[in-house]
């Protein structure tokens, strides 16, 4: 036997009972009326006029209706006799080269006969100009030789930074639009003055480039457009604000203030820049941004497909599993903290042979008096929230809690042979 066998054969895994957790459910049913109806406001109609060439940006999250909210808006420029195309809008996504970066948007469905629009993609960028201290501001080049520019993002909390502006419009001017070279421009003094920098360098970009409106969404907690509105530039700053206070309010959580272990089945970058959504599992890149549940030590198991092999977030992880870390693409992974300057995300977590091992090596290491009473929940991932599995440790913690019901007896959790989950 050796000696992590050893050290923890005898720690219990917890029975588990499957969980319901509710949320707000509203959102915009009919999105294309909704978002055609923002677009007809006259002040947005009247920048479009016959003949211009319009880059429309895209960036590499995957927003909910992400496709039909990109091909109504290429429609409507259209009809008003514009000349649309999609650009790219994604920092150093897709391993940072033109092709890369197309081929994420076609695997988020923008492709050019889903939105009717070619797709112009290239790394090149031009320099905007230099905030006060220096900081260089970078544009896509395709899209600075437009005759106007659209940006089609969802406004979201930032994982790694706390401002009135964090993830959303502004970010995608200035990082998603900026290509490789303004991502790591903006990310080159760190998260601590990101909410400054990113807000500055967007306005920056608007003064001097032709952007002339902005099509933001808001989603409810199950990845729902909530919220949908289109921005003259004018409008952006102040408007995104208010937005991000709504996203906050919709943001979806696990309704526990103190959790032993955190078991999450998978992470990738199809479900957040940072693996797991760190807003949900309350741990941070940085220290510069705040909430969620006090979790003593975290788990992750598995990577989705749809990663290809970039881990990132492996490091934010107090323990994983031998299978994650050999589907590791560590070119890819390091790459993000290359770019951000964050390069705890990238690191390999504490590995364990199987499920079970890195399982009990959490309960072994969370700091309680009697392991049969740990706190645990297990999530598949951070954007399907609605039915997870907790322990019997937490079962009591749920009585007082309308939004929590238990929906399984408790149970032991199946491991095979190999001692990894069925």
């Amino acid at each position: 036997m050796g000696i992590l066998q050893e050290l923890l054969q005898d720690i219990p895994v917890p029975k588990m009972a499957k969980v319901s957790q509710e949320f707000e459910p509203d959102k915009i049913d009919d999105l294309g009326s909704a978002l055609q109806s923002e677009l007809e406001k006259e002040h947005i109609k009247e920048t479009v006029k016959p003949g211009m060439e319009i880059a429309v940006a895209v960036g590499s999250r995957g927003l909910d209706r992400l496709v039909e909210m990109t091909a109504v808006t290429v429609k409507f420029l259209q009809d008003l006799g514009a000349k649309p195309f999609i650009v790219p809008c994604m920092g150093s996504h897709g391993g940072a080269t033109g092709d890369g970066q197309k081929a994420v948007l076609e695997h988020l469905g923008v492709t050019e006969e889903s939105v009717n629009a070619e797709i112009r993609s290239s790394m090149e960028v031009i320099k905007v100009g230099e905030l006060s201290n220096g900081l260089p501001v970078y544009i896509d080049e395709i899209a600075s030789k437009a005759d106007g520019i659209v940006v089609i993002n969802r406004v979201k909390p930032h994982t790694a930074f706390r401002g009135p502006v964090e993830s959303g419009i502004m970010k995608m001017i200035s990082i998603g639009l900026g290509k490789q070279k303004g991502a790591e421009a903006c990310h080159q003094l760190g998260f601590k003055h990101m909410a400054e920098y990113v807000p500055a360098m967007a306005k920056m970009t608007m003064e001097k480039m032709p952007i002339i409106f902005a099509v933001a969404s808001v989603e409810n907690p199950f990845d729902k457009v909530a919220k949908i509105e289109v921005l003259a530039p004018e409008e952006i700053e102040e408007r995104e604000t208010e937005l991000q206070k709504l996203s906050k309010q919709l943001l979806p959580k696990l309704h526990f203030d103190k959790i032993d272990v955190l078991v999450i089945d998978e992470i990738g970058k199809n479900i957040s820049g940072d693996g797991m959504d760190p807003n949900i599992t309350g741990r941070y890149p940085t220290p510069y941004a705040y909430g969620g549940p006090d979790v003593t030590k975290m788990v992750v198991l598995d990577l989705t497909e749809e990663t290809e092999g970039n881990a990132n977030g492996v490091g934010t992880a107090d323990f994983t599993t031998q299978r994650l870390v050999d589907k590791m693409d560590r070119e890819a992974t390091y790459a993000n903290g290359l770019t951000s300057t964050v390069v705890t995300p990238t690191h390999i977590a504490t590995t364990l042979p199987n499920d079970q091992q890195t399982i009990q090596a959490a309960i072994k290491t969370s700091n309680i008096l009697d392991f049969n009473d740990v706190k645990m929940v297990r999530i598949k991932n951070t954007l399907e929230l609605s039915e997870i599995e907790v322990s019997e440790g937490l079962l009591d913690h749920m009585k007082d809690h309308e939004s929590i019901d238990q929906i399984s007896d408790l149970y032991d959790l199946d491991f095979d042979n190999e001692g990894n989950l069925a």
